[in-house]
């Protein structure tokens, strides 16, 4: 049964910025589990929102913070646009961004904040799998189609078991960058796992885009995301 939830807008500072996040969380002092969600290049969408509130639904503190905030709260539907946007983003901002977030979270009373996930779809698949890889205090991650580090130096020091989801037909990322993937969670001797659509695009999650929108595979990825975070977060 769906708990019942409440819905936030919040500020925290991010060094001279402000960041602002959607924030939805069941309606409960108790203490629980948080999960970051991290928006595709397009800016904070309500689909974005809407897998914040799915997760709050099941008994997490889901925030989704605005990765736009340093470029205005940006927000676009024109994939030039928002190319541009996310290339303008440094990565290194963007992760402080999420860092800042995470310290946010341990403020909340209601968090748990030895059990903090994140998850991310594209572009924030790219930042879900390296939030780990920069902060220990993150748990698990589970990345829909994002980038992989190359060189994958980075990876040597994930601290939280990954669950990748990606699409066979993905055009952005090759069936190149996940075997370099899989062979760099084994040399670094990292948990992890892969999961491998056929027949699915990029973006097979965004249920809001029917050109790419692949409910089987949609359906089965969240079942296994909810599954690895209850392993992982409880």
């Amino acid at each position: 049964m769906a708990e019942s939830i409440r819905e936030t807008t919040v500020q925290y500072a991010s060094g001279n910025v402000t960041v602002r996040a959607f924030v939805a969380a069941p309606q409960t002092k108790e203490k629980r589990p948080a999960i970051i969600v991290i928006q595709e290049w397009w800016g904070l969408t309500d689909h974005i929102k809407g897998i914040a509130k799915r997760y709050a639904e099941e008994g997490y503190v889901a925030i989704a913070p605005d990765l736009y905030s340093r470029l205005g709260y940006a927000l676009t539907t024109d994939a030039g646009e928002a190319g541009k946007l996310m290339n303008t983003l440094k990565q290194e901002e963007g992760l402080a961004d999420l860092n800042a977030t995470v310290n946010y979270l341990k403020s909340v009373p209601e968090v748990d904040a030895k059990r903090i996930g994140v998850t991310g779809f594209c572009m924030g698949g790219s930042y879900a799998l390296m939030l780990p890889c920069v902060n220990a205090e993150i748990k698990a991650a589970v990345p829909f189609y994002g980038q992989v580090p190359n060189p994958d130096a980075p990876l040597q020091k994930l601290s939280a078991p990954v669950l990748y989801l990606y699409g066979e037909d993905d055009g952005w990322i090759t069936k190149a960058d996940i075997q370099r993937l899989a062979a760099a969670l084994k040399k670094y001797q990292k948990t992890g796992e892969i999961k491998t659509y056929p027949g699915a695009p990029h973006a097979f999650f965004r249920d809001t885009d029917k050109s790419v929108y692949r409910p089987e595979a949609a359906k089965d990825a969240w079942a296994r995301a909810m599954k690895f975070f209850k392993q992982h977060l409880g």
